[in-house]
């Protein structure tokens, strides 16, 4: 809906882009669509010129029989000639109009990637926006334009030049049957019309149900090991084959609106030639037609030789408009096929530019704002209220205000959901509170430019992301530029890392797989603490960093951590409190606010205290 578009922070809803737009993007392969354009050019004038060759051939076999082979020659020869030309013009046509779509797929694929990687947090937050269905939308979307611009595009420009030059014979040798004849062709485009509206509504359906089966994909891969210990691959592959059958169903349903538009343009085209020789022959009864005994001939099966010779001898008008007009219609009927392809196109267009459009409300690649010269890492929270967009009736933040010193350790607490997390999302940027501000050495956030503020920062959270490359190259994602061997092997010291790594058969360049798992839990932390040190950050997150660790990981990873945190900026997302004892402050979030704030011993002393309340809880589940 659009209010939900609006708490997404769609900067602008989706618009029927025009096809123009592509041709925009196409630009740069102009010269190759110029000679695309030619070959079908000369593809769409050989129907018509076959049509003048299939009159003017059938008029020899009632030559004398010298002049037969003679002209049956020249005949023969041009038919030949016709066949090298559309042998070197099709094969040209489609290789160059293929061409110029595979590069517009590259280039629209290659814009909307990099409008995806800029958009803020929230806007993955809508279920319309996860990495499935994003992935379904670049493939699907892609191919269709690439179907538009490359073989539909050919077909259109061929059977253009096919209706011009068919209707320019066809005039040229009797109007009157023409126009007449013409009468079709309305019919032809009302059916075109109507067959691209309902298909319309299908392509619309189908395209939102190959998202979601790609999501259920997406998912089910992603999270192999997990589906295996449940042994849910049946349920899986159940839900997977629901969604599949969605669009099957769909899928017959446009079939069946296909299959009646497609076969209604070949009755038109049937009734075409139909029309063509019954009017013929009309023309032929009234004495209105240059061709009158040929079609008296034809249709009165009278076969008088002397006249059907002088006939098409003198007066072939009659035999070139009905040919020029069947294989005319011919050519126009070939493009109902297209209503299909040109439907999906055009929802396909409108779908992928708006994702490229639409600016994101926290853009990464502005690089106005201002630039500190010296942070000290002094953090304020004042006032702050927040719902996330995805959940607008769930209140996290309410006059949320906290004071953040610059090089101390600041300790997070409170219980599952009350906005822990919250606090390093907004840090971040990956949003921006409702109200009130956040500032960063009495400069607010939303000032600074956007990619120096998270420069500033090292996260490193519960579930360490790492990338299907190697160790080096995940390390070495922590900075801008290059990393030298010594930074990375530096950081790796300081995270703990370094021994492992070393005694790994290929040390550095050792690949974690997809998403680490070729690394244990504590290992994938240390390289993910490595990374947040290669930056350099004068802010440090630790979003639970520890909680998912063994008592021998979590000791290894801890003492890194502590090595790190020195004379920085600190702030920790706490779940065992005994690890967060040590804090300069310990700040308790309640009810969307600041409940307790102090160090360990004086909230201790906080009698019935929600900071005491926790600790005591936590003891007993330990102990238990």
């Amino acid at each position: 809906s659009s209010q939900e578009q609006k708490e997404f922070g769609d900067s602008e809803a989706p618009q029927k882009a025009p096809i123009g737009r592509l041709f925009n993007l196409n630009k740069p392969e102009a010269p190759i669509l110029l000679l695309a354009v030619i070959a079908a050019f000369v593809h769409g004038l050989l129907f018509p010129l076959f049509s003048i060759m299939m009159s003017g051939g059938i008029r020899t076999f009632y030559y004398p029989a010298h002049q037969l082979r003679k002209d049956s020659r020249f005949w023969a020869l041009l038919c030949l000639l016709l066949a090298i030309i559309s042998l070197i013009a099709i094969q040209l046509e489609f290789f160059l109009f293929g061409m110029a779509g595979g590069k517009l797929v590259e280039r629209v694929r290659a814009l909307s990637f990099q409008s995806i990687m800029h958009q803020e947090v929230a806007w993955f937050d809508d279920p319309s926006n996860s990495s499935g269905a994003l992935g379904a939308r670049l493939f699907i979307d892609a191919l269709n334009i690439r179907r538009l611009v490359g073989d539909n595009l050919a077909i259109l420009v061929q059977c253009t030049i096919t209706l011009i030059s068919g209707f320019a014979i066809a005039f040229a040798s009797d109007w009157k049957l023409t126009l007449i004849v013409i009468c079709v062709i309305p019919f032809l485009g009302l059916q075109n019309y109507i067959q691209v509206k309902f298909l319309k509504g299908f392509s619309e359906d189908a395209k939102v149900m190959y998202e979601d089966a790609g999501q259920v994909v997406a998912e089910a891969v992603g999270s192999i090991r997990t589906v295996a210990s449940f042994c849910a691959e049946k349920r899986v592959i159940t839900m997977y084959s629901k969604k599949c059958q969605a669009t099957m169903k769909q899928g017959i349903r446009s079939g069946m609106v296909g299959g009646l538009g497609f076969s209604f343009s070949n009755l038109m085209l049937y009734l075409t030639y139909a029309l063509c020789f019954y009017v013929g022959a009309q023309f032929v009864h009234d004495g209105k037609s240059t061709f009158k005994d040929v079609f008296r001939v034809r249709y009165t099966h009278l076969t008088c030789e002397v006249i059907l010779f002088n006939d098409l001898t003198n007066r072939p008008g009659c035999l070139q408009v009905y040919f020029a007009l069947v294989f005319t219609a011919f050519g126009i009927s070939q493009t109902s096929a297209m209503a299909s392809d040109s439907t999906k196109a055009q929802e396909s267009t409108t779908s992928i530019l708006a994702v490229i459009d639409r600016r994101s409300k926290i853009n990464s690649t502005n690089d106005e704002g201002i630039k500190l010269e010296k942070v000290d890492g002094n953090i304020d929270f004042n006032h702050v209220s927040f719902k996330y967009p995805s959940r607008p009736d769930v209140q996290v933040f309410s006059d949320f205000t906290l004071g953040i010193p610059s090089g101390k350790t600041t300790a997070l607490v409170g219980e599952s959901g009350s906005g822990k997390s919250t606090v390093i999302a907004l840090l971040e940027r990956f949003y921006d509170p409702d109200s009130g501000t956040i500032s960063l050495d009495g400069t607010e956030l939303k000032n600074l430019t956007l990619s120096w503020l998270r420069d500033q920062m090292g996260l490193v959270s519960q579930e360490p992301v790492l990338f299907n490359d190697t160790i080096r190259a995940n390390i070495a994602y922590g900075k801008r530029g290059e990393a030298t061997e010594e930074e990375i092997i530096t950081v790796a010291k300081a995270a703990n890392a370094h021994e492992f790594i070393s005694s790994l058969p290929q040390g550095y360049d050792t690949n974690v797989g997809e998403r680490g798992t070729q690394l244990s839990g504590g290992q994938k932390q240390r390289v993910a603490i490595a990374r947040a040190i290669l930056k350099d950050p004068r802010v440090l997150l630790l979003d639970e960093a520890t909680s998912a660790l063994d008592a021998e990981s979590e000791r290894i990873v801890q003492d890194a951590l502590d090595k790190i945190m020195v004379s920085r900026t600190t702030i920790v997302v706490a779940h065992r409190l005994s690890t967060i004892k040590g804090a300069d402050t310990i700040a308790v979030i309640k009810d969307g606010s600041v409940a307790e704030k102090g160090k360990h011993e004086s909230l201790m002393g906080i009698k019935g205290g929600v900071y005491a309340s926790l600790v005591e809880l936590h003891s007993k589940a330990s102990a238990s």
